[in-house]
Parts: structure tokens; sequence; C-alpha cells
């Protein structure tokens, strides 16, 4: 997280105390003297917050707030008030600030406040860099959100099964994305086609027929999906029954009507499950023709808890998604929580905890604070190392490639944190 302030005090010793308060507690600090040699360091690529004095000679910290927000609205400004100065504390918010210090400030109090800003301005600027990315790439890149080997995997899948034009069979664990999966594949081949979307499992057996291949009042699932796609999701629930006129219509790709010809169809069909489909053929629960029918290209994607790197950029895209002023909350979660988490419910787990976080009940809030930054960053490394040793099965050098650290490095950590690749390969 970046921990840039750039502070501006007309006071030399007034700024040399704030200066050393700051940098005792981890912030870089760029210093200046005036409005004239604040603004040479002020641009909407700042990636800090300023904190500037109220009173300065000539222009003073209004006039610099002013500017700030003329160059960035979002870049959070921070102003120092003489004490009791009520109304100037006022103004400063009206005007945009994001706090006010009330001077003496104590170095707690300083610290907390900059530090919250500068979470502000972390989240503000990703989000930012996000919605870039979003413009100018595909569907893959702008609805797989991650940068971990996991979701760059997933991604070139998707846009090789999107390109061959074939069914597909998706799998993972509840939770995962499997629907959104579906989506991007279906965006990047026929994005102004039909997308229709049917949950297998809330089918009853009377439902099926109808639901699937329609009736004489309504159009089924195939019809609608005709020249698009059809997402069966759950197809694992299908009762075994309920399975043979599928099979016959994935076989010929045709959809027979109560009177006239039947209905040729151009249609791609993709089913997804959260149950071991191989293992229900061998047992008898899944007909062992249709799993072959639909497998013709299989995706696999993996569980959250084996992305951990992907976490926080997640949590921030469901945080911006949650907001309804499209800024995540400025009290920050703790990235050590959230790595360390098992995450059985994935992707839809996490965005329910932004869903919550967004509307102030922060179950993360300063937990970081409670274990100790220690054992909260060793908690983060531990996950981090323990996942590359799985994902290459304890291969170092492939395991310092994925973390890029030396190999020497990685053995000092792993014996500091009782980390044994044996355990993983």
């Amino acid at each position: 997280m970046t921990k840039k302030v750039l502070l501006v005090d007309d006071d030399k010793p007034v700024r040399e105390a704030l200066c050393q308060s700051l940098e005792l507690a981890g912030f870089s600090v760029i210093s200046a003297a005036s409005f004239i040699e604040a603004t040479d360091h002020i641009s909407a690529e700042f990636n800090g917050v300023v904190l500037s004095d109220v009173r300065m000679p000539g222009k003073d910290g209004f006039a610099l707030l002013q500017r700030c927000k003329q160059i960035d609205p979002e870049l959070p400004v921070i102003l120092l008030t003489g004490q009791g100065d009520v109304p100037s504390a006022v103004r400063a918010m009206e005007q945009g600030a994001l706090n006010f210090l009330e001077k003496p400030v104590s170095r707690q109090r300083l610290a907390d406040v900059v530090g919250q800003a500068c979470a502000l301005r972390v989240t503000l600027i990703e989000n930012r860099s996000m919605k870039a990315q979003l413009a100018r790439e595909d569907a893959a890149e702008r609805l797989i959100i991650g940068q971990s080997e996991i979701a760059q995997n997933l991604r070139r899948q998707l846009r090789v099964v999107a390109s061959s034009g074939s069914d597909a069979l998706i799998s993972g664990e509840t939770g995962v994305g499997k629907e959104l999966a579906a989506r991007v594949i279906h965006q990047l081949s026929k994005p102004k086609s039909p997308f229709i979307a049917i949950n297998c499992r809330m089918l009853t057996q009377g439902q099926t027929q109808s639901v699937l291949f329609g009736d004489g009042s309504r159009k089924g699932a195939f019809a609608r999906a005709d020249g698009g796609t059809l997402f069966l999701d759950e197809i694992g629930a299908m009762p075994l029954d309920q399975q043979v006129s599928l099979l016959r219509i994935l076989d010929d790709r045709q959809l027979e009507l109560p009177s006239g010809p039947n209905q040729q169809l151009k249609i791609r069909v993709l089913a997804a499950s959260q149950q071991d489909l191989p293992m229900m053929v061998s047992q008898g629960l899944f007909r062992d023709d249709l799993f072959f029918r639909l497998d013709v290209a299989r995706i696999f994607i993996p569980p959250l808890r084996e992305r951990p790197e992907d976490i926080g950029i997640l949590m921030n895209h469901f945080l911006l998604l949650e907001s309804d002023n499209g800024i995540p909350s400025a009290d920050r979660f703790s990235l050590a929580e959230l790595v360390t988490k098992p995450w059985p419910g994935n992707m839809r787990e996490l965005r329910n905890l932004a869903r919550r976080m967004a509307i102030g009940m922060n179950e993360f809030e300063r937990s970081a604070e409670t274990i100790g930054l220690s054992l909260a960053m060793d908690r983060v490394e531990t996950r981090l190392i323990e996942q590359a040793l799985q994902n290459h099965a304890s291969r170092m050098t492939e395991v310092c490639n994925a973390l890029k650290i030396p190999r020497k490095t990685l053995y000092d950590r792993m014996k500091r944190l009782n980390i044994k690749p044996a355990d993983f390969r």
C-alpha cells in the first residue's frame, strides 16, 4: 500500500516535527513550504495524499485544496487548523477536504487519519486502473478479475473455447463463478445473441420437458437460445430419466415441433456442475453417453483459496460494485485475515462480505491490530508460499520464479515459518 504524504506548512519547525512523526509511523514524506512549491508535486497520478496547514502567507491551505480538487477531485486532502478554529474546520469539509486535524495533534491521531486517507487513495487508484483495463480489454479481461497464474490460465482457456465454437463442461466448487465463465465464452463469441441460463436443480420432473423443450403455450430454453448460448447449470442434478431427451437434442440439434418440420438449432451448449460427473457416471447416477456428449471441452475453475494473491483485488472490485457512491469505504479490511480464510463459498462468499462491508458491517476492521502486524504478515506469507509450493509440486525453481524471490530468501522464510516442501509434493 502506498504511504506517500505531501506535507505543506510554511512554519519550518512545525513542518520538520510533523515530517518526523509521519516518517516514524512509516510514511514517505515530501515536504513543501508554500502553495507554489506544493503544486509542483500534485497531479492526477499522484499516488499519495496531501496534508496542509490552513494559514500560510500568500495562497493558503484553502487555495491549495481548491487546486487539488481541480487537478483530481478524488485526491484526499487533510487540512491542519489552529486550536479551536471550528469555522475553518467546517469550511474545509464543505469545500471537499477529507478530514481536518486540530493543532497540536498527537502522533497516533496523525498516523490514524493520514493512514485512512492513504488507504482510500490506494483503492481509488486501483479502481481507476481496473476501469481503464476494462475499457480496453476483452470480456475475459473485464469479467475474470485477478492477476494470478490461475486467473490468467482461466482467461486463456475461455478464449480458446470461445474461438472453437464447441460445447463445454465447466466444473468447480459452489460459488467459483461457473456461470460467469459461461457468460465470458458467450461474450467472446456471440455477444449480441441470446444467452439463456437454466438451473437444472430447480427443475421438477414435470417441468423439465416444458422448460427445456417447450410446450403448446411457450417456447422452451433451447428455442429461445437458438443462435446463441444455452447454459445448463447443475447438470448433475438432472434425474436420469430426464437425461434421454437432452442427449437426443444435443446429438442432432433439432427441436421437435408439434406441427410442421423440426426446427434446426444453431446453438452452443455449456453445462456446469459442482459435482464430480465422472464419479457419478461410475456410480450409475449420470448417463455416460450424455457425459461424453457434453465433455467436448472441459474447464475447471479452481477454488478461491488456491488464488490468494487475487483476493485483495477481488475485494476492491466487489466493494466498488457494492458501494452506492462508487467509492469503497476508507476503512480497510485486513488482507491477512482474507487470504487465510478457507472460503468454502468462494466468490459468492467474498462478495457477500463486500456487501456487508459496504453498509458498515466490517467484521474484519482493524483485525491486523488485534493479532499484531508481525503475525498478520506471517499469515499472509505462509499462505502465499504454501500455495506456490502446492501449485508447483514443490519444484523449488518454479516456486522461486512464481514468488519472484531468490532461492536462499525462500529457504530462509520457509525455515522461519516452519514450512516443509515435502508436505506439498
